[in-house]
């Protein structure tokens, strides 16, 4: 890999990792462009480990306070620590159905629904969710104080929905999240921490793909600059979508979701079967 391509990837899965737009989409297109494949699945769980990086360091206050929180409440039972127990224990019931489920869907996601074809068909559902809870859906003030185990269940069911290939983890997430009555500022906050161990989980089970012949197919120096151009976009693009949800502008997500899912159907061959492992 030059070193063109390692800022290239890096920055199609920095910008795109928390955008509600399909990061795996992008990638698989940037890779379609290049001519370029990976050897496996170990490069994008590398890139992934950044992304998760720049949300732990970007979200370490918010992070330390529910661990605090979760521990000190079982510890003493104090009122000041209940809210962050149970945000923490609502992440980690998210966590728990989106693996459970994830792991089971995965091996029904049939090779016949990894196409452009497809991928372009996610993306356009993808962004008519975010047209509805933009435009058709009012927007609830409910915080985490206020937050059920149903809330939890619900949201990690549709974070499941992730492992189809054009959907959006982020975008399920925060969908499903304003749907139920969320506030803006809490949905985001739960959908970035709930990135944190789906992410970190999905790349220790992979982690037999890390290898000797990986490091040697990409080359040292292309390792290091993805990590570090993807580690800055990754929190490039967590600021982004902060100040767009802020603004109320998820439309333009959806817009460019549209946009996307016409390139991908029009110039890559419908039929063709895309490796989005």
């Amino acid at each position: 890999m030059s070193i063109v391509e390692a800022i290239i990837f890096g920055i199609v899965q920095g910008i795109t990792e928390f955008l509600p737009v399909s990061s795996t989409a992008h990638i698989v297109i940037t890779q379609l462009v290049f001519g370029y494949t990976f050897p496996g699945l170990a490069f994008e769980i590398y890139l992934h480990i950044a992304s998760v990086l720049a949300v732990i360091l970007f979200f370490r206050k918010d992070l330390w306070n529910v661990i605090t929180g979760f521990f000190g409440y079982l510890s003493n039972r104090s009122e000041e620590n209940r809210v962050s127990f149970f945000f923490g224990l609502y992440i980690i019931i998210a966590t728990f159905i989106t693996g459970g489920f994830g792991y089971f869907l995965s091996d029904f996601v049939a090779d016949s629904i990894k196409t452009p074809a497809f991928i372009a068909g996610a993306l356009t559902v993808t962004g008519f969710a975010l047209i509805f809870i933009e435009r058709f859906h009012k927007y609830g003030n409910r915080s985490e104080k206020d937050m059920t185990f149903l809330d939890s269940i619900i949201v990690g069911l549709g974070q499941t929905l992730a492992v189809i290939p054009g959907i959006s983890r982020s975008g399920s997430t925060l969908v499903v999240s304003l749907l139920l009555g969320l506030k803006r500022e809490t949905a985001v906050r739960y959908s970035f921490l709930l990135a944190i161990p789906v992410i970190l989980g999905s790349s220790v089970l992979a982690l037999d793909e890390l290898s000797t012949g990986f490091i040697n197919q990409i080359g040292v120096m292309p390792l290091i600059v993805s990590f570090v151009i993807t580690f800055i976009f990754s929190w490039i693009g967590i600021v982004w979508l902060i100040e767009f949800i802020k603004r109320s502008k998820l439309v333009y997500f959806a817009v460019y979701c549209f946009v996307v899912a016409a390139l991908v159907f029009f110039m890559l061959d419908p039929g063709t079967v895309m490796d989005v492992e």
